[in-house]
């Protein structure tokens, strides 16, 4: 199916993109983006979209007399006729003020809407149900969250944000946790989970790119200096060849084990062997980074053939009020194609309006499509995947080695065969991912069956696994070539970085737990000394 692709317009200031280390958003480009938005509801595409509305209107009859527009009232219109009189108006909560009700993106009625960014600075005293977008590192949870900050008017935020600039009320929070580029900075605010899933091919692609884009960066300080650079031009295909033969081999068992975790709601496992695991276990696989892959086996840590009690992450057994289990499975690269994408939005839509919390902000449903249109055919609000500059490569360029590709079937064959057995087939989520994920595999199966036949050439460097090409690295430093190092050092600063900012916390919860003590101690004393 043909997916849409389109160039966005440029910005001297956009709202930094929220990524799989970012972001932070600096006052000025808040002042920027809400001076456009004013400008926006003066400009003469307006009036053209409202006089479409009521031409659309009118030729079903009816007579259209437009009550009111200005800056500092909602747009409505009035269908009158003989029998009856109905008002279609867009629904804005009464909480709102005047800025905040221009923020809102616009439903005109007929099927037309008009986009806005949504409101950056969100009240503290709004009582949302919240939702965390989780889904595995390849930049398509954005294309999620974008949907719904549109639908909402409300904006999302990162789950580092969370973590490095403290607390908010944001409603969605985008989450790559428990792969190793999450983290669960939100504390308990979200209320329900949508997963995303992606083609597993295309994953480790853009995961990468990704990375690249900030420049492998090794703390957050330094991937947020980047963020200008995401989703730009694509990297040197050299670049990715030597990341590819050194993380996908793993990160095929995580891209699994990311789906169990959230579907089994926080059940802990082995993502190498995908057995249940133990508590000291699953502590020890949340630092890979600090454990080489032979001190995480299975076998020596937890010790073959033991009876494993199942165990839960405790995030997951109070931090979200609805459980970690996903109440939606969200297809973005369906949300890009023509014929399905309406539909994807409508998914999207559905379940923000479950909730008697978030139905007052979404949009009418007769908008739903216009919303989808202006963000993914018109190329509206943040840059994505799709924005990638063109070249000479595409996405189809980076190549997998046979063993990869085979790496990915087995997996794909694994998630498949679970979720479509009758422990699970029962469940909607269930049937999506099997839905997505056949697909997925199909296509993954073609390319291997084109590499074995010879209809794909790919050069020897491709052929090579990872072994074979760290030797064949070995060997030319032994010949005083010039070869560059992997770019992987940044996963130990994340780590060590990671553990320094738990260690605080345990520390800060310790002074806090003895000064609690304290306290009670000297409440006690008093009350001794009183008799009561």
């Amino acid at each position: 199916m043909a997916s849409v692709r389109v160039k966005r317009s440029s910005s001297s200031c956009r709202k930094p993109p929220l990524s799989a280390v970012l972001l932070q958003q600096s006052s000025s480009c808040r002042l920027e983006s809400q001076n456009e938005k004013k400008r926006s509801l003066t400009d003469n595409k307006l009036s053209i979209q409202m006089a479409v509305g009521l031409l659309s209107l009118l030729a079903r009859g009816g007579v259209m007399l437009l009550v009111a527009f200005t800056l500092h009232s909602v747009v409505y219109f009035r269908k009158e006729n003989a029998s009856s009189s109905k008002a279609m108006q867009l629904h804005v909560p009464s909480g709102l003020d005047d800025v905040t009700r221009r923020e809102l993106s616009l439903n005109l009625g007929g099927g037309e809407c008009l986009w806005q960014p949504p409101v950056y600075d969100v009240p503290s005293n709004i009582d949302f149900h919240k939702t965390a977008i989780v889904g595995f590192p390849s930049g398509d949870k954005r294309m999620i969250f974008i949907q719904m900050e549109a639908l909402t008017g409300w904006p999302a935020k990162d789950e580092w944000d969370f973590e490095y600039l403290g607390d908010s009320n944001h409603p969605f929070i985008k989450a790559n946790y428990p792969h190793h580029e999450g983290i669960w900075g939100w504390g308990s605010n979200a209320d329900q989970v949508v997963m995303m899933v992606r083609n597993i091919r295309k994953s480790m692609v853009e995961y990468h790119d990704i990375l690249w884009d900030i420049g492998y960066a090794k703390t957050w300080e330094e991937a947020t200096l980047n963020i200008g650079k995401l989703y730009g031009e694509r990297p040197p295909i050299e670049d990715f060849f030597e990341w590819r033969d050194l993380r996908v081999m793993d990160e095929v068992y995580w891209y699994g084990w990311f789906i169990d975790y959230w579907m089994e709601g926080g059940l802990m496992r082995d993502m190498f062997t995908h057995k249940l695991t133990t508590p000291e276990h699953w502590n020890m696989l949340m630092m890979p980074t600090k454990y080489t892959r032979a001190d995480l086996d299975y076998d020596l840590v937890v010790g073959a053939g033991t009876v494993v009690t199942p165990s839960y992450d405790p995030h997951c057994q109070g931090d979200v009020s609805g459980g970690c289990q996903p109440v939606a499975v969200i297809s973005a690269e369906k949300l890009r194609e023509h014929d399905v994408g309406a539909v994807e939005t409508t998914k999207i839509a559905n379940v923000l309006l479950n909730s008697a919390k978030m139905s007052p902000y979404v949009i009418d449903s007769e908008a739903w499509d216009c919303i989808w249109s202006e963000l993914i055919q018109k190329g509206k609000g943040l840059k994505t995947v799709v924005d990638r500059v063109d070249s000479t490569l595409t996405e189809a360029d980076y190549n997998f080695s046979a063993e990869m590709l085979q790496e990915m079937i087995t997996e794909l064959d694994r998630l498949i065969a679970k979720y479509s057995s009758s422990d699970w087939n029962a469940l909607e989520t269930a049937n999506r991912i099997v839905e997505l994920i056949t697909e997925h595999r199909g296509l993954v199966q073609t390319e291997l069956d084109d590499l074995n036949s010879g209809r794909r050439k790919l050069s020897a460097k491709d052929f090579l696994g990872p072994k074979e090409r760290e030797l064949r690295r070995q060997s030319q430093v032994k010949e005083g070539l010039t070869v560059a190092k992997p770019n992987t050092g940044y996963f130990d600063a994340m780590a060590k970085e990671r553990m320094i900012m738990k260690r605080r916390k345990a520390e800060k919860a310790k002074i806090e737990r003895k000064a609690q003590r304290k306290d009670e101690r000297v409440a006690e004393r008093k009350a001794l000394r009183r008799g009561d």
